[in-house]
């Protein structure tokens, strides 16, 4: 239970520091870095997005949601900031391991 409790909370630091991620890049005008995220995160999205329709009507409140592209872009852009969390949180997961 310890190592899944760790392994959470590094999860969430990664997560964190993933989301402030976002804004700084805007700051900075890296948008195609932003753009890059947004791609790292499509076929994960694409995936979620054959879930049934039904589904994403009642998460969204939007009618066809699964094709609209809003929520498709949305989509892209959480999950690639999810696999840069994930990403992150892996390194700090060893490292607390360590010491």
């Amino acid at each position: 239970m310890p190592n899944l409790m760790r392994f959470s909370l590094c999860l969430f630091a990664g997560l964190l520091v993933s989301g402030l991620c976002l804004p700084v890049l805007m700051l900075l005008g890296r948008f195609d870095w932003i753009a890059l995220l947004v791609a790292t995160g499509k076929p994960l999205a694409h995936l979620a997005l054959l879930l049934p329709g039904d589904l994403w009507t009642q998460l969204t409140g939007v009618e066809d949601a699964a094709n609209n592209p809003h929520v498709r872009s949305f989509l892209e852009m959480c999950m690639g900031v999810a696999q840069l969390g994930l990403l992150l949180a892996l390194p700090i997961y060893r490292l607390g391991r360590k010491s």
